[in-house]
């Protein structure tokens, strides 16, 4: 026989108005140790209830901003301490590129810490044993009612004053709810071993079904034919050639358009001499010239090209471009060491057009004018 111990008196309602008129009266009336239950979220009952804002905002406001933290903190220190990247014109600490990471980071803690939060220190589950559970109320108002409860707990507990007040309010029906015998001395645990028994069973479970699916499931039609598609791999054979390559080299003599051979290999004599810049010095071609300046050439060279390298400490510094040597140089001169490379400078001819190349020396000259300024430079 169960031990008939009342945990609360309910009362169930017909519409939304009612629920709400209901939970405003009892609120108004000083109970504490109550709730409320409707199969669906009610507009307005948070005011009726006179619940104050919850807390766990905090909690997710504050592991949203560790995260934006930790992002920040993370990938500054990876880009411009252990693993600096000075190529390209690229800050050391370049924060717009640091903006998927901080979201991700941001919404990975911010949504880890608010489901814990609301397991553990909120809702305090499991609690497989709460009284209503099984009840004709809860059968009720997970249907098509809209219940209340008052525990028999709350201060003001009178179940005279309670059923007098639910008929008032006109409940359709008035439910008392006991404890079972079994669940009186119940004490929920977060540890319990049948609760931890269940999530490894469903992580064990989750792994599985993650693990056939992107290992084997994936790579059965329809699903293999994003893998499995007409396409060419390097280092694999092919049927499309008889010699079973995928590409075939460019048929002897020819040049593809635009890429001449450099006719000055390992001549930086006659390329003083012949090469010649084609380009004015406008300003469009000066922009250009500056922006493939800054993205390739300044961090060995400066911004100033004066040999100031924005990679102090890990490579020789190059001597400066405003020497008398560098600045008798003729543009073909300077146009072969980008071409060729010199000492331990590679060659660019790869990164550069050729436009970008004549626009990058136009920019060079400009560069050693300004620290070379004639008298008629300032007037």
């Amino acid at each position: 026989m169960n031990e008939k111990i009342l945990y609360a008196y309910s009362a169930l309602f017909n519409t939304p108005d009612k629920i709400i008129h209901a939970a405003k009266t009892i609120a108004e009336k000083g109970y504490k140790k109550y709730d409320v239950n409707t199969p669906y979220p009610l507009h307005g009952m948070d005011h009726a209830m006179k619940l104050t804002k919850s807390k766990i905002g905090w909690v997710t406001l504050v592991f949203g901003l560790s995260g934006t933290l930790t992002a920040v903190t993370m990938m500054g220190w990876m880009m411009a301490i252990d693993y600096p990247v000075v190529i390209g014109g690229k800050p050391y600490f370049g924060l717009p590129a640091f903006g998927p990471i901080m979201f991700e980071l941001s919404v990975l803690f911010a949504a880890i810490a608010t489901v814990t939060a609301l397991l553990t220190l909120f809702l305090k589950l499991p609690n497989n044993s709460h009284p209503i559970h099984d009840t004709e109320y809860m059968k009720n108002v997970s249907s098509d009612k809209y219940g209340i409860f008052i525990e028999a707990e709350d201060p003001n507990f009178n179940q005279n004053e309670i059923d007098a007040l639910f008929h008032q309010l006109g409940a359709e029906k008035i439910i008392p709810i006991y404890y079972e015998e079994e669940k009186i001395n119940f004490k929920p645990k977060m540890f319990d071993k049948k609760f931890l028994g269940f999530l490894a069973f469903a992580g064990i479970l989750t792994s599985l079904l993650v693990y056939g699916t992107m290992n084997k499931l994936l790579y059965i039609p329809p699903f293999s034919w994003m893998s499995e598609q007409n396409k060419f791999i390097p280092q694999h054979t092919s049927k499309l050639f008889k010699n079973n390559s995928d590409m075939l080299p460019p048929v002897k003599g020819t040049v593809a358009r635009g890429n001449l051979p450099y006719n000055f290999k390992n001549q930086p004599e006659k390329a003083a001499e012949f090469l010649v810049n084609p380009l004015l010095p406008t300003e469009e071609n000066l922009k250009l010239g500056k922006t493939k300046f800054n993205i390739y050439c300044s961090p060995c060279h400066g911004y100033l090209a004066d040999g100031k390298s924005r990679l102090r400490g890990n490579f020789p510094e190059p001597p400066t471009l405003h020497s008398n040597k560098v600045r008798n140089w003729s543009d073909g001169r300077i146009y072969h060491v980008i071409m060729e490379g010199q000492n331990v400078m590679p060659s660019y001819s790869r990164q550069l057009s050729e436009k970008e190349r004549w626009a990058v020396i136009n920019y060079i000259r400009v560069l050693q004018r300004s620290f070379n300024a004639k008298e008629s430079d300032l007037l």
